[in-house]
């Protein structure tokens, strides 16, 4: 919009009603008032909050797991094979004062499960968790089961929450085995805020001396932005980046009156962020992901297409008639195999780049040629390999 004013005010200047001289004045202000705009919203577009590319040291989640039993299945579960799903029922059984001997039990409609949640930083006793259910046994499927009462452990054994209640399942299944229709998996469920923390896991910030930073992504450059924006921000040196991942800020030296104001002052300033040159390219699915920034040298590349194809088949001959005294006998048929291969070699297709080319340029070269998203990994890898490619290459 703003180049289609400029250019109006400028069609106007030429060819009718010539401005004086503050008129021209004032257009030359309006042309560097644009220019100084568009410049700045170039700029505010390249920036980050640090608070999107860094997290804090010792803040983190922690993973819950825990193992019981989903009830109240339609003859879906568990069969007598899966021991151990019997013995845990037992043991619950046990508890509850019931006894019973687990060698004589059939039930098919409990599934041993194990149960996983996440806990947030700063979870609280009370909070509610979401938990995800899987079977861990031969159950066909857990759906319209109830989760019984399971207590969720973090790695040193600790129980921190509790979980209970009716599963809901992301599918279905319909029909008999000769004709049904699934969708999704079945042993699979989840409980929303079907956990209950029992546990404080709170990180307690009063105690931090100092506050650290880690970078999502390794980078020296963004790690000296953060701790030079942090420092211009206080107006003195309260920051230090360490390497290329932590940058430390001294709680004391800043002045701030907690822990939590000082973090949340620092996480809404924001960096100069340049996203890294790299490739990353999944070989099993042909996915090809690239950022903006790749750069590529001049290169030539040269794709052919060499297909040999070996069919098999089998021919049935007529059997040959045979002298057996006066009477002429039939012969048995005779199966045969056929081989025929074909080779088709298209020829070679090539592409230039020049210096300085980017991803769309290469993409757009590499279907002009007819390259399918396996022949455009094999390429990047060669062109890698030619030293053409000046980006990171990462096959995942």
């Amino acid at each position: 919009m703003a180049a289609e004013l400029l250019n109006g005010m400028l069609r106007k200047t030429e060819f009718g009603n010539r401005p004086d001289r503050p008129g021209r004045l004032a257009l030359l202000a309006v042309l560097l008032v644009f220019s100084a705009l568009a410049l700045r919203a170039s700029e505010v577009d390249r920036r980050v909050l640090i608070r999107d590319v860094t997290q804090i040291q010792g803040v983190r989640d922690n993973q819950l797991v825990g193992y019981g039993l989903v009830v109240g299945l339609t003859r879906t579960g568990d069969t007598q094979q899966t021991f151990f799903t019997v013995q845990t029922l037992a043991n619950s059984l046990q508890r509850m004062g019931v006894q019973i001997s687990p060698g004589v039990v059939v039930v098919k409609n409990v599934a041993a499960v194990f149960v996983t949640a996440t806990l947030p930083a700063f979870a609280r006793p009370g909070m509610k968790l979401d938990v995800t259910v899987s079977s861990v046994g031969d159950a066909k499927s857990i759906q319209g089961g109830v989760l019984l009462m399971t207590a969720l452990r973090a790695p040193n054994g600790e129980v921190y929450a509790e979980a209970q209640g009716p599963l809901v399942i992301g599918g279905y299944s319909e029909g008999m085995s000769g004709n049904s229709k699934q969708v999704n998996h079945l042993t699979v469920g989840r409980i929303a805020e079907g956990g209950e923390v029992e546990r404080d896991a709170a990180v307690d910030l009063s105690r931090f001396k100092t506050v650290s930073l880690l970078l999502l992504n390794s980078d020296f450059t963004a790690a000296r932005d953060v701790a030079d924006v942090i420092n211009k921000e206080f107006g003195k040196t309260i920051a230090n980046a360490l390497d290329s991942r932590r940058i430390d800020v001294d709680v004391a030296e800043s002045g701030a009156t907690s822990v939590p104001i000082l973090i949340s002052r620092v996480q809404n300033l924001s960096i100069h962020f340049q996203s890294p040159a790299k490739v990353v390219v999944n070989e099993r699915t042909g996915t090809i992901v690239m950022g903006g920034d790749v750069r590529l040298s001049p290169v030539s590349v040269i794709h052919g297409s060499l297909s040999i194809n070996v069919e098999t088949t089998h021919v049935v001959l007529p059997g040959q008639p045979t002298i057996d005294g006066k009477m002429i006998v039939p012969g048995k048929p005779e199966v045969v195999e056929e081989t025929r291969t074909t080779v088709n070699d298209a020829p070679a297709q090539s592409i230039q780049l020049q210096e300085g080319a980017n991803v769309d340029e290469l993409i757009k070269g590499l279907h002009a040629i007819g390259a399918t998203s396996h022949d455009i990994i094999s390429i990047l890898q060669a062109i890698k390999a030619a030293g053409g490619l000046q980006a990171d290459l990462e096959v995942i």
